[in-house]
């Protein structure tokens, strides 16, 4: 079971270095989507690449994103009824949906989804719209997002095991730690401070 428990600890600290990159795809997203109304209105010029691109950001971010998403707790639960059992009770839930619901929907994505990416990649599928995108790159994630789920699934599997053990610490309990976005905010703002001073370094160099 310590094996296993070091197992989930690397998937854990995986899914959280994937989450902490992520989430600069939105921040991408929303540079290009503003980039594009710009010049869309001051020079009457825009093309399905900048939309597409778009679209192919968000869905890399949702997908990858999902195991680290699991992995903070926070997929939507409908816990009504859960929240009236016992907590060993409750982790005894969470181990049949891991086993019986979520192992089988990702296996059933990676089986469908694997062929779909390298069918698409082996032709060079392109986007049906003018000056489109090529395909490959955005059906890639579907197989890395559930994969990343999947792993993550496994992970949550073996901890609440170790738990029902008395090996470890309740695993439904959240640490307060920054969040992706908290994260990002910060690297943002530490940038524009590195900017700020560089400036005033060449100010007052001259």
């Amino acid at each position: 079971m310590q094996a296993l428990l070091k197992l989930s600890r690397g998937i854990d600290w995986l899914n959280t270095q994937v989450g902490k990159y992520v989430v600069w795809l939105i921040l991408a997203s929303t540079v290009i989507s503003g980039v594009n109304a710009v010049v869309r209105k001051a020079f009457n010029i825009s093309s399905n690449a900048f939309l597409e691109v778009q679209w192919y950001l968000f869905a890399a971010s949702f997908l990858l994103a999902a195991g680290y998403t699991l992995l903070q707790g926070e997929h939507v639960k409908v816990d009504v009824i859960s929240s009236r059992f016992s907590k060993r009770t409750q982790i005894w839930i969470d181990v049949f949906g891991y086993i019986v619901f979520l192992t089988p929907m990702c296996l059933a994505v990676l089986w469908y989804g694997v062929p779909f990416f390298t069918r698409a990649l082996a032709s060079g599928e392109m986007s049906n719209n003018a000056g489109g995108l090529i395909r490959w790159p955005v059906y890639l994630m579907m197989p890395l997002g559930f994969t990343l789920l999947w792993l993550q699934g496994i992970s949550e599997l073996i901890k609440r095991l170790g738990f029902l053990q008395g090996l470890i610490e309740d695993p439904t309990v959240k640490k307060v730690e920054k969040t992706a976005e908290e994260e990002l905010a910060e690297s943002i703002r530490n940038l524009a401070e590195a900017a700020k001073g560089n400036g005033k370094n060449k100010a007052e160099a001259h």
